[in-house]
């Protein structure tokens, strides 16, 4: 079948659009498609090596989204395909939570009764290479990535653990991986530790509420506080950052969005009713907690519903808007900023803690790092009230004393979580002052 240029059909239709001086602007729209179709053909026709048609627009279409902001882009039909399985909650994988320290993978805890268990991963192993290839310079996504794939293949992965002589490999086969974004556990006896590693799970918060119940049940009485560990959480659903704080909030705005159209400015209230039931809470955040778990913290702190504790978060108050074109492809597009209660934006500012403590890598105060933020991101939309001070200065300034408190206290040989040790001492100490007054 013989096919017409791209420039002979754009330009038959530019000549049949009649142009008036109102229309100047889409008349000058239509030159710039003619010079994209010029540039198409002429790769088409001229590359020294015969392109792939299909590739050639999608890379055009990446282009243009990238040249937005960092969080808008397009979705092929594998990260289409990715995305749902996220949402839905399950994958095949290899049942591990790992974040990204040194440049590798460090494992945070396999998952109970998947591969990762079965094969003797621990807690605080390395991840370097998967099937050879280094993780080292990757994203924490990318590296995620090479641990993912279809059920029933095979995975190798090296491993670096503390007292062995040198890495090992260790084969994992993939399964359907269950996710629970959720993970709890009773501390120091009194005290409901919560930990949500994802808000791309449309099942969040009824595992939220599930884990709750369950600490409430084994506490009863005993139960006096919660900590709601959001640390390297990038976000996800706006819906469940919502029911999310909804369960901690009796009443109250949530959060609020405005765009450039009206359907995108919207206001969420909390509903009647609070599953923690006034009990003290102590948020721990660090420049790994984003999106919607910004939302959440930053609600909940100007509710005075909790004390955020850790260093600056990551700053992104946006949010993307999937808009499916067609079965399989979809664009994630930046639609409107979010507000947090008292109306503030935190994009490209991110929320400062109440009480700054910092998290030194492997317990050694002199080894920290500037971690990346909204701000030091490409192409990042700035905050309509300016991007304020350096956030890496503020928080050296703001949590020295709070590191040295805590490492006061470091176990001989054992790594020390200084924010939550920090997070239970506050709790406890809270407790002790309302039972004092209560007994007076």
């Amino acid at each position: 079948m013989f096919r017409f240029p791209l420039t002979i059909v754009v330009a038959a239709f530019i000549v049949m659009v009649p142009v008036s001086s109102a229309e100047e602007q889409n008349t000058d729209i239509f030159r710039q498609l003619l010079l994209f179709s010029e540039v198409f053909e002429r790769v088409r026709t001229d590359y020294v090596e015969e392109v792939d048609d299909k590739e050639l627009i999608e890379a055009a279409v990446r282009g243009m989204l990238a040249s937005l902001d960092p969080h808008s882009g397009y979705m092929g039909p594998e990260d289409f395909r990715e995305n749902r399985v996220q949402t839905r909650g399950e994958y095949g994988g290899v049942g591990m939570e790992v974040t990204l320290e040194n440049g590798v993978l460090r494992v945070i805890a396999p998952m109970d009764g998947t591969p990762a268990a079965r094969a003797g991963m621990q807690a605080g192993d390395y991840i370097t290479h998967a099937d050879g290839e280094t993780i080292v310079g990757m994203t924490l996504s990318e590296g995620v990535s090479l641990l993912r794939g279809p059920v029933d293949s095979a995975v190798t992965i090296t491993v670096v653990r503390k007292g062995k002589d040198k890495p090992f490999d260790v084969i994992l086969v993939r399964e359907i991986i269950i996710i629970s974004a959720v993970r709890h556990e009773i501390e120091r006896g009194s005290i409901g530790y919560l930990r949500l590693t994802t808000f791309n799970n449309e099942k969040l918060s009824r595992d939220l509420r599930r884990a709750m119940r369950e600490i409430q049940k084994d506490l009863g009485d005993n139960l006096q506080g919660y900590v709601l560990d959001l640390r390297n959480n990038p976000g996800g659903l706006l819906d469940q950052a919502i029911e999310v704080t909804d369960i901690f909030l009796d009443r109250g705005e949530i959060v609020s969005t405005r765009g450039r159209k009206p359907r995108d400015n919207e206001r969420w209230d909390a509903s009647r009713g609070d599953l923690a039931a006034g009990l003290p809470i102590v948020i721990l955040v660090n420049a790994g907690t984003a999106s919607a778990s910004e939302i959440v913290t930053g609600a909940l702190q100007d509710h005075r519903r909790a004390t955020v504790l850790g260093v600056t978060t990551f700053g992104k108050g946006l949010v993307q808007s999937v808009i499916p074109m067609g079965p399989e492809m979809a664009l994630r597009l930046t639609t409107a900023r979010y507000y947090t209660p008292s109306g503030r934006s935190i994009q490209a500012l991110g929320i400062e803690p109440d009480i700054f403590v910092e998290r030194p890598l492997n317990g050694d105060e002199d080894n920290r790092f500037r971690a990346r933020r909204e701000s030091d991101l490409r192409g990042h939309l700035e905050n309509e009230a300016g991007n304020g001070d350096d956030v890496g200065e503020k928080e050296e300034a703001l949590s020295r004393p709070a590191l040295e408190l805590a490492a006061k206290n470091e176990e001989d040989g054992e790594r020390v979580d200084y924010q939550l040790k920090y997070a239970l001492d506050l709790l406890q100490g809270a407790i002790g002052v309302s039972q004092k007054l209560a007994a007076n």
